[in-house]
Order: structure tokens, then sequence, then C-alpha cells
């Protein structure tokens, strides 16, 4: 059987039952799993700029707000945090590339 040793979304045990196949898995401790989410993170984006696809920006998205989550922080205030800043120093519809400052 392959060996992972990842984070997993939490239907993916059952997933691989349905397919007729067992999988070993454990419930990591708080440190481990924020640990774990980082890595998750890098993954994510790793596919996201391979493939390009909404897809993974879906996952990078969920990966993001279990990260919050893990600090205490609900999906509505990471997005009021994210619009205030927007508000303070812009988005990036611009697209707008600094080169340097003098």
């Amino acid at each position: 059987m392959p060996k992972y040793n990842k984070l997993i979304r939490d239907l993916i045990p059952d997933l691989i039952a349905a397919h007729g196949n067992q999988a070993q898995i454990q419930v990591l401790e708080e440190a481990a799993y924020v640990t774990a989410l980082r890595q998750k993170l890098y993954e994510e984006v790793a596919e996201f700029d391979e493939s390009g696809e909404v897809e993974e920006l879906a996952d990078i998205l969920e990966v993001v707000y279990a990260l919050a989550q893990q600090m205490g922080i609900e999906r509505a205030d990471l997005e009021a945090i994210r619009r205030e800043k927007a508000t303070r120093r812009g988005g990036f519809a611009k697209r707008l590339f600094l080169v340097e400052t003098t």
C-alpha cells in the first residue's frame, strides 16, 4: 500500500473504504496538526502553480480557513481583516510590479 504521510480531508478514509481499501490514519495533536496544515498549504500552492485550476484555489482556501480556525479566527473575521488591509494598502487589481525604489 502506498505511503502518504500527509494531512487529508475528513472524508478521505470513507472514500478509501468505499473503494475496498483500508486507510491507516492517526489523529494529530494540535502542534503536529498546525505543522501539517502549513505543509499542506505549500502542497496546495504548488499544485495550483502547476495546474492553474480553480479547484486548487479552493483547496488553498480550505487550508487557510483551517489555519485561521486553529488561531481562533473565524472566516468572517479573516475576511474583515483582508478587507481592512485592502482598504489601507490596496489589492492587486492594478497589476502593479515594483521594480525598484530610489
